[in-house]
């Protein structure tokens, strides 16, 4: 399965050879921050060619509403009153150095404020409460390998990243390609974070993304489903509590009044609050998922509002109304300070969104893809270890509402021995396959991996992840993988005009592999674990002989296949279990043609004008 014809490859050709398939890209350290010798964590720079910057940002929403009658304490749980999100981004590299020693530019916190505060948020989610402090305790010196605040790239990157071109490339430009415009206009991706997640607990993934040109926008879900989050009161006016009371029906108690925030922990569905085990026996509480969907959709929306707003040139307007600045709970001193808006304007395309979400976020975007008439700007989605207990089924009773769009499902290894987790996904994927409006979509498993190695907790916690849950996959390989697979599935979907803006694109060809199903996998290559700890961890053979030596082991087997006369094993990474045909990508990619300038048109003339927001405001 190949590009059809004259499809950009972004740059695959003039990036050298293909990096070694065993082994992760090249990730250098930046500064005395990500030294072993640093009392803390530390995550990994990333390895596109642009730089990367960060803003976080807080505003009232345009629409304050209540979701379902759930009520604790005689209060509304669902409620929707701001929103939260950290936007990824690309920078400058004329700034490179300026930003490496300015400390006007600085680095966003992995945990967030207040720290201990959102370490006992995880605890209380895990069930050992205050325990988890001192578990937390390095991460809490840990900051995204990325700049607050700093000017949004107008240079085009050059075609390599740091494993062809070392960390130098990061400083260099790269030419125009032929018919495209001096600055280059970034693809915008939405990401949903699963449960107990956070709007950086996926940075690793958000800012790979954003390194490589696109610009990335990680809403922080409000609905109980993260482990804490703390959600700031304007003091009066439009957006305060008591509009918000006024307009949407919003309650809040006493002591919110007087704090002027709220906190939103996780919340456990009464009476079952272990709904996400496979073996729990009363199984998903329904009503609560279905109503923190809804609210996560609602979210998203708000949060393309905010985007919107921002590249149609009112990014002042944002900032102004922003609670993410000093005097807020959560907040950093530096708020939205430097930020040079006029270069945000159309610098990002509002159209062919991509949708994706890990774990619960994976089944928000599979909710979005079927309502595309609700999320028209939304033309793809990636599904990253979908949870699928907590997906909706489809509508029968309304067609429309179906998957119609490109998909990508990538599974961990522990979620693909979970059974009817698996044939969910596998339905999913034929949902979208299935005509009249066939779209191409795969599905593939990272062999060796568990549920949060496409989070940040793997390359934070090696080590923790080795040795209780089994995982085998380089963290940083993972990584590479999980990207990787995307970046060959939206070169394979987006618009020409839009593909072309990642340059560093390196096809390993993870989406052309040979298919292999799952019930034709020899035993030999399973990890599948004991029935109560599916879904939750791996299982090593020979265990002991692997923690002294994996390599030696590899080598092991290896010997013993060729003295047994088995043929060397496949998929050594990744099994793929379904992938299109080439004529169903032609077919999608004849479909976008000519659709892409009619798209934005159809955005200018729907979407509110610059001015009325600004008179809305006033």
């Amino acid at each position: 399965m190949r590009l059809p014809e004259g499809h950009p490859t972004l740059g695959g050709d003039q990036t050298g050879e293909v990096p070694n398939a065993k082994q992760p890209k090249y990730r250098p350290p930046r500064g005395w921050r990500d030294k072993v010798l640093f009392p803390g964590r530390s995550l990994p720079l990333y390895t596109g060619p642009y730089p990367v910057a960060t803003m976080e940002i807080e505003v009232p929403v345009e629409k304050p509403q209540v979701f379902s009658h759930i009520k604790r304490d005689h209060r509304h749980m669902l409620q929707l009153e701001t929103i939260l999100m950290t936007v990824y981004y690309p920078t400058n590299h004329s700034d490179y150095n300026s930003l490496n020693h300015n400390l006007r530019f600085s680095r966003e916190l992995w945990l967030g404020r207040p720290r201990h505060r959102i370490a006992e948020g995880y605890g209380r989610f895990a069930g050992v409460g205050k325990l988890a402090i001192p578990v937390f305790l390095p991460a809490m010196f840990t900051k995204l390998p990325a700049y607050r605040n700093a000017p949004i790239a107008t240079h085009w990157a050059p075609p390599v990243d740091t494993k062809a071109g070392g960390i130098e490339v990061k400083t260099q430009a790269g030419s125009r390609p032929d018919g495209a415009s001096a600055e280059p206009v970034f693809p915008l991706l939405l990401f949903s974070h699963g449960l107990g997640g956070t709007r950086t607990m996926y940075s690793s993934v958000c800012g790979e993304f954003a390194s490589l040109g696109f610009v990335v926008c990680a809403i922080e879900h409000r609905d109980g489903s993260g482990a804490r989050s703390y959600v700031n009161h304007s003091e009066s006016g439009e957006g305060g509590m008591e509009d918000r009371e006024q307009r949407g029906g919003i309650d809040h108690r006493s002591e919110e009044r007087s704090k002027g925030y709220d906190i939103i922990d996780y919340l456990f569905p009464k009476d079952n609050p272990i709904d996400t085990s496979p073996n729990n026996d009363k199984g998903v509480d329904k009503e609560l998922r279905d109503a923190q969907i809804a609210l996560r959709m609602a979210e998203i929306e708000e949060a393309y509002g905010v985007m919107r707003q921002v590249v149609k040139g009112d990014g002042k307007l944002v900032a102004e109304r922003n609670l993410r600045r000093k005097g807020f709970k959560g907040s950093s001193s530096h708020g939205l300070e430097g930020v040079d808006w006029s270069r945000w304007r159309d610098r990002v395309r509002l159209d062919y969104v991509t949708a994706a979400g890990h774990s619960f976020g994976a089944a928000t975007v599979v909710e979005m893809l079927r309502h595309d008439d609700r999320f028209d700007y939304v033309a793809q989605g990636i599904i990253y270890d979908i949870w699928g207990a907590g997906t909706r089924p489809p509508d029968e009773e309304s067609p429309r509402h179906r998957i119609h769009a490109p998909l990508l499902a990538i599974n961990s290894e522990t979620f693909t021995y979970w059974r009817s987790n698996f044939e969910l996904v596998e339905a999913l994927v034929k949902e979208a396959q299935d005509d009249p409006e066939s779209s191409p979509s795969w599905l593939l498993t990272l062999r060796g991996t568990v549920h949060i190695s496409q989070s940040d907790f793997s390359l934070m916690y090696p080590h923790v992840c080795s040795l209780f849950l089994k995982v085998v996959a380089n963290p940083r390989r993972a990584l590479d993988l999980n990207i990787n697979a995307s970046l060959e599935f939206l070169s394979q979907v987006l618009p020409k005009e839009i593909a072309q803006v990642n340059r560093a694109y390196q096809d390993e060809n993870i989406l052309e592999s040979e298919l292999s199903p799952l019930d034709r996998i020899p035993p030999s290559q399973l990890r599948k674990p004991d029935d109560a700890y599916i879904a939750v961890r791996l299982k090593i053979r020979h265990e002991w002989f692997y923690r002294m030596s994996p390599q030696l082991l590899r080598r092991f087997r290896r010997m013993q296949n060729r003295r047994k006369g088995r043929p060397p094993e496949t998929g050594d990474e990744v099994w793929l279990h379904t992938k299109p045909t080439k004529e169903s990508i032609d077919q999608h990619m004849r479909s976008l043609e000519g659709k892409s300038d009619v798209q934005q048109e159809k955005y200018d003339q729907a979407m509110p004008k610059a001015q009325d927001h600004a008179k809305h405001d006033s």
